[in-house]
Formats: structure tokens, C-alpha cells, sequence
């Protein structure tokens, strides 16, 4: 493809649309990829509650068919195309994908993360009707009843803390004698009152009745497994940012999340990170939403300065 647009959207959820909204607002000549639907990890979401102005809740794929339309009417491209490769080393960018090669003076990233399941028969089944990775998104579904987390680091001692105040009793499952979370969540932990951690465990196998009733705890020390009953399991054993795409092209951290700081600019410059894919401290709808715009301003600002 012989055009330049200003810009490039790699990803169509909340940080990728709010850009493109920005950008095309902005006057910038917008194209968006996403390989598969609007909302990314937000469509999947049954109803978010959190998000201002919707004083009764939205479903996530409602709200990224909402954020779609308001980009697309200042005149943001869609594109449904994987990108597989990228150059992002010169002035103009190139990005590779099954439909041909997109071209852009800048670039935003906005790919996200995804969850890490725990990769047991059926959990994707349960996705939405006892099995979630989202506390804040969904754990008011569980108010006076039992739940699980499943991890041992910051977290899920996060979400144990928040599902504490909603739930009647949480279970904690760690698969080893320690958690991994600070000094400070394990003391705040053992402060709640309706919170257990089981230590050396897993679970095992899921027990539904159409939908979740309980678990199948299995102990990592003796091997033997018995039923828990609970209402949800919550799984926070990580997350996987969509990185591996970019093959080095900008710097990312440890744990494979882009480097960027308030300023959502990257290691290239006239490249920008935005959302889930980036280093941050709070990974939700509203925060990847601030991102984008951020992203779209820094985007408008480079290509003032750079042409």
C-alpha cells in the first residue's frame, strides 16, 4: 500500500478507539487494525459497572461497538488485518499484515493483554458463568456468596482484598507454602476476617451443574484432591501482553510489556504505547481510555515537530 497515513492503531479496544477518536478528531488521517472485533479483552466482559457515564452498567461488547462508531464518524479507518511484522526503525512505519503492508508517519500500540488461564478442561466454557479474570469487572456478581482466587501475587492479593468486601467467604488457592505478593497485602490478607488461604494447592478439575458449584482442589504435597464448593473462581495467575509481534522493535520489560511511561511514548520515536501493553500501575477500562487520548495528543505533537 503506496499511502502514508498520519497514523496507525494497532488494536480496537478501549486505548486503541479513545486514540483513534483523538487522532481523527485531531484532523490526523487514521487507520485502525484489530484482528477481531471491537472492545479486544473488554468485549468478553458480561457488564462493566465502573466506567463513568453509564449510571446502570454497560456490556463491554455494546461499549467497543459505542467507542467504534464515535471514532469512525470523525473518520477513523477500520481495518480487520493481523499485523505479523513491523519496521518501525524509519521515518515512515511499516506494518505487515495478510492484507499488505500499512504505512504510517506514527504509530500507537494498543494491543493489550491478555489473561492467563489456568488451562483446565472447560474453563473456557465457564468464561462468564463462574470462571472470570476480572475482580473489579465482575465480582459484584458475587455479593454475600463464596469465591476462589487463584495466585499468590500482588495481584490476587488485590482481588482477594476488593472480593473481600463483597463476598462472604474467599478461598485463596496458592500452588506453593509462600505467596509472592508483598509484606503488606499478606498483612492486610490476614486481617480479613473471610479470607482462607490454602497453600500447596491447586485446582484440579471444575464442578458444574450448567454452571460453576465448586472445584476440585488438588494438594501439590500429598497428591490428594477433595471438593470445594464455592459460586465463582477468580483466576490472577498473570497476564500476557501482545508483544510478541514486534520481534524487538521497541524496548519492553521482564515481563514483556512495552516501556512507557505517562507520556506513552517508547523507545522510537514517533511509535507510542497505550493500555494494557504498557508498563503501569492500574490496568482498567478508564485507565487504558486516558492512555489513548494521551497517545493521540503525543502522536499530534510529533508529527507537528517532525512533519
Amino acid at each position: 500500500m503506496e499511502h502514508i497515513y498520519d497514523t496507525v492503531i494497532l488494536g480496537g479496544g478501549p486505548a486503541g478507539y479513545t486514540a483513534a477518536l483523538y487522532a481523527a478528531h485531531a484532523g490526523l488521517n487514521t487507520v485502525l487494525l484489530e484482528k477481531m472485533s471491537p472492545g479486544g479483552q473488554m468485549a468478553l466482559t458480561g457488564e462493566i459497572d465502573n466506567y463513568p457515564g453509564f449510571e446502570t452498567g454497560i456490556d463491554g461488547f455494546t461499549l467497543g461497538m459505542k467507542m467504534q462508531k464515535a471514532a469512525q464518524s470523525f473518520g477513523t479507518e477500520t481495518e480487520y488485518a493481523e499485523v505479523t511484522s513491523t519496521d518501525l526503525s524509519g521515518r515512515v512505519k511499516n506494518l505487515q499484515t495478510a492484507k499488505g503492508i500499512y504505512r504510517a508517519k506514527t504509530v500507537i500500540l494498543s494491543t493489550g493483554a491478555a489473561p492467563r488461564p489456568l488451562g483446565i478442561e472447560g474453563e473456557q466454557a465457564l468464561l462468564g458463568r463462574g470462571v472470570h479474570y476480572c475482580a473489579h469487572c465482575d465480582g459484584r456478581f458475587y455479593k454475600g456468596k463464596t469465591v476462589v482466587v487463584v495466585g499468590g501475587g500482588n495481584s490476587a492479593a488485590a482481588d482477594a482484598l476488593y472480593l473481600a468486601g463483597l463476598a462472604e467467604k474467599v478461598y485463596v488457592l496458592h500452588r506453593r507454602d509462600t505467596l509472592r505478593c508483598t509484606q503488606i497485602y499478606r498483612k492486610a490478607l490476614r486481617n480479613q476476617k473471610n479470607v482462607q488461604i490454602l497453600f500447596n494447592t491447586t485446582v484440579a478439575a471444575w464442578i458444574t451443574e450448567g454452571k460453576l458449584t465448586g472445584i476440585q482442589v488438588q494438594n501439590t504435597l500429598t497428591g490428594d484432591i477433595s471438593p470445594l464448593r464455592c459460586d465463582g473462581v477468580f483466576v490472577s495467575i498473570g497476564r500476557t501482553p501482545v508483544t510478541g509481534f514486534l520481534s524487538g522493535a521497541v524496548a519492553l520489560d521482564e515481563n514483556g510489556y512495552i516501556l512507557a511511561d505517562e507520556s506513552t511514548k517508547t523507545s522510537v520515536p514517533g511509535v507510542f504505547a497505550a493500555g494494557d501493553v504498557r508498563t503501569k500501575l492500574l490496568r482498567q477500562i478508564v485507565t487504558a481510555a486516558a492512555d489513548g487520548a494521551v497517545a493521540a495528543h503525543c502522536a499530534e505533537m510529533y508529527l507537528m515537530q517532525n512533519g
